[in-house]
């Protein structure tokens, strides 16, 4: 299995479009080959963490059989074009897991490369939280996004939701593994962490980490090859 993201900072013109994708985006990801799963996802005001939904960030994860099928939607799909065609910024990675727990709707991630000695890492967290611990998530989020924002490391770093307030992603990529490390079991984002766990905010979750195989574009003003 190979995932694949995609970032997009919607142009002014084109918001009805990009407002679409979440109406009608599914549709043709429905003929993509050796596509396993797909999420279209919208973000927090300015690609943060926040309450607040962006009007204009958004992004697309997915998971293929093979590199050569990712490779493929990446360099020659409609879809991808689409959003290249209509974005102000574009980013896009495409990504190997080396630690998975947990699933998203049910679906896992084959764990298909070692944990890389040296060099970035990405990261992708996500979460369906229990409605009745909403309120206890989300106010442990300002502190644990504040330190993901000043982390070192952090070189890329997008809040993303697949639906408002109950299930939220986090996708960032780090320069490496101690760095990732040092910002997830200290500070504010273990203190985040230990509440959700020990409170059992979570009804699934998912926690993998990947070796970038692939990026390209820009994101808030950083450009990524």
């Amino acid at each position: 299995m190979i995932a694949v993201i995609v970032l997009v900072n919607i142009k002014p013109g084109s918001r009805l479009w990009g407002f679409m994708r979440f109406v009608l985006g599914r549709f043709p990801l429905r003929n993509v080959p050796g596509l396993r799963f797909s999420k279209i996802l919208g973000s927090g005001q300015d690609g943060g963490f926040g309450l607040k939904p962006s009007a204009t960030r958004q992004g697309l994860f997915c998971i293929f059989d093979q590199r050569a099928q990712a490779e493929d939607f990446l360099n020659h799909s409609n879809i991808v074009a689409d959003y290249r065609a209509h974005a102000d910024e574009f980013f896009c990675a495409m990504l190997s897991a080396f630690s998975v727990k947990g699933t998203w709707s049910g679906q896992s991630i084959d764990v298909t490369d070692s944990e890389p000695a040296d060099g970035p890492i990405a990261a992708l967290t996500r979460a369906s939280i229990r409605p009745s611990k909403a309120a206890q998530f989300w106010r442990n989020s300002p502190p644990a996004e504040e330190s993901l924002g000043n982390a070192g490391g952090c070189l890329l770093a997008v809040g993303l939701g697949e639906a408002p307030i109950f299930r939220q992603a986090t996708f960032s990529i780090w320069d490496s593994v101690d760095h990732m490390n040092r910002y997830a079991r200290t500070g504010a984002h273990m203190d985040a962490i230990r509440a959700s766990l020990g409170g059992h905010h979570f009804s699934e979750s998912m926690f993998v980490r990947f070796k970038p195989l692939y990026t390209s574009g820009q994101w808030k003003g950083r450009h990524f090859a």
